[in-house]
């Protein structure tokens, strides 16, 4: 995203919003990812058995 609309986000709606939509995009890309780790470990785990 484009640093203005950043400075654009903050204008309208505050610095506190829009940091903490900023985090909440960054946890979703974390979780996904821990997500797709786990589900490749369940897979593991059942093939070993």
């Amino acid at each position: 995203m484009e640093p203005n609309y950043w400075i654009s986000l903050i204008g309208n709606l505050g610095f506190p919003i829009v940091v903490t939509f900023y985090l909440l995009m960054r946890l979703e890309r974390n979780f996904n990812q821990l997500e797709q780790v786990v589900e490749e470990l369940i897979m593991e785990i059942r093939r070993n058995k």
